[in-house]
């Protein structure tokens, strides 16, 4: 019989072997981790997706397995380090300079001359992460791009940046997202423990790192955070445009919905997914909610988008917090897209008791979020080979447990397991009648 970690080496061998025959089959090489990356057709089939996964949860079990549980701790313990030098890069623009310098790279002296960073720290940050598979170090202190670090360039030229440094996350969200991540999370994170252990208040680990009463959406809202607002916005963009349209047109169910009925966006932002569901299901009418700035945007979104649907009134942009008492009444659906996972238990309670209140008997509300995966067996989970961690580890559940301690960090907030979102349903007067599987979740809900 197969030792553990016999059978964690053959699961990367044959995973390794499938990946390689199916980029074969396609002719196309796979990717080089040296070169910066290029989109290839694989990258979204779902069983590439899926061999990629078990090697990745076999490769991370494995090191857990035979590094020194010492040196895993001091590793885990420093991983700080990791936001802060991601975070500089960015915000230093290195990946932009560097871009320009091609597979030859740079050296730090040359890319001291240009951005007036001291050279030997440069230098040390930069390999650093080169140690870690971001960037390469192509000769002594000499630093290219390469396939992880390529997805760090804005969307702007360096003049551009130079010019409107407010604007140079547009149009660049993991950029964004490194540089937020790197400012606000990472300063947030040090007050962590203190939060934990002084439990019953309603604060967040953000509120004692930069000592604001103010949610985090308040405080980016002043006029010293106004960029902040706008760099994370970029970055909440491209994580929404992430997600298949089919989760959502599923999880609505519209085909099944009349001529006329009404489906309400609850903090829908600009209203980018109710774009897709209109498209999807013509014969609907659509009201996306959301406090001013940001129905402000959406009319700009819908003016350049689909301006003869707002026109005609097939779908309307209303100021409206979900805090507040829900104005549309009997709607068919309400639908919140990774809204809920932002509060705590009595938030989320609050807001879901509020569409209730206004729900019809068939009205039904959908929540579109993430689900939290136990890190062991349970029922009814999809299964996985053994010896592998039941939720892939880092693989299948690393995103989502990062992301928890993120919303723990910055709002108070959580993700939730399945019979969370249950018990929320049973606390605010809905039954949840189906969890349909997906990237996001569709949690279909009916009134009682």
């Amino acid at each position: 019989m197969a030792t553990p970690l016999a059978t964690l080496a053959q699961l990367i061998t044959s995973g390794v072997q499938t990946l390689e025959d199916a980029y074969a089959k396609q002719g196309i090489p796979f990717p080089s981790l040296d070169a910066p990356f290029q989109p290839t057709p694989l990258d979204v089939d779902p069983a590439v997706f899926q061999t990629a996964h078990l090697i990745i949860a076999a490769a991370s079990q494995l090191i857990a397995t035979v590094r020194s549980p010492m040196e895993t701790i001091q590793m885990y313990a420093a991983s700080m380090h990791t936001t802060s030098t991601l975070g500089f890069v960015v915000d230093a623009d290195i990946p932009d300079v560097l871009k320009d310098a091609g597979p030859q790279g740079m050296h730090v002296k040359d890319l001291a001359a240009k951005n007036g960073i001291d050279a030997e720290s440069q230098g040390r940050v930069l390999r650093f992460l080169a140690t870690r598979h971001v960037f390469t170090e192509v000769a002594p202190n000499t630093f290219a791009n390469n396939r992880v670090s390529s997805l760090l360039l804005k969307a702007k030229s360096l003049e551009e940046i130079k010019a409107d440094p407010e604007a140079k996350y547009d149009g660049a969200p993991l950029a964004a997202v490194a540089a937020s991540t790197g400012d606000e999370s990472l300063k947030a994170s040090g007050y962590l423990s203190e939060f934990l252990r002084n439990p019953g208040n309603n604060t967040s680990p953000f509120n004692a790192a930069f000592r604001t009463p103010k949610t985090m959406w308040e405080w980016r809202e002043e006029p010293d955070n106004v960029w902040r607002a706008r760099r994370f916005a970029v970055g909440m963009k491209g994580g929404g445009d992430m997600f298949p349209e089919s989760i959502f047109t599923n999880g609505v169910g519209g085909e099944k919905l009349p001529a006329d009925a009404v489906v309400v966006d609850v903090g829908g932002s600009i209203g980018s997914v109710t774009l897709k569901l209109a498209k999807a299901f013509p014969h609907l009418r659509y009201v996306v909610q959301d406090l001013q700035k940001e129905i402000t945007e959406g009319e700009k979104f819908w003016a350049t988008s689909a301006p003869e649907l707002v026109k005609s009134g097939r779908v309307k942009l209303q100021v409206h917090s979900f805090f507040d008492p829900q104005p549309v009444k009997e709607a068919a659906v309400y639908f919140m897209r990774v809204v809920i996972h932002d509060w705590q238990d009595s938030a989320a309670i609050e807001i879901m008791k509020n569409i209730r209140s206004a729900a019809g008997k068939d009205s039904k509300l959908v929540l579109f979020d993430l689900v939290m995966p136990y890190a062991c067996a349970t029922p009814g989970a999809p299964p996985v080979p053994a010896p592998l961690l039941p939720n892939l580890g880092i693989a299948g559940a690393g995103f989502v447990t990062n992301l928890d301690m993120e919303m723990m960090t910055a709002f108070n907030g959580k993700e939730r397991t399945v019979d969370q979102f249950r018990a929320l349903g049973e606390a605010s007067g809905w039954k949840l009648e189906e969890a349909k599987p997906g990237m996001l979740f569709g949690f279909v809900y009916s009134a009682v």
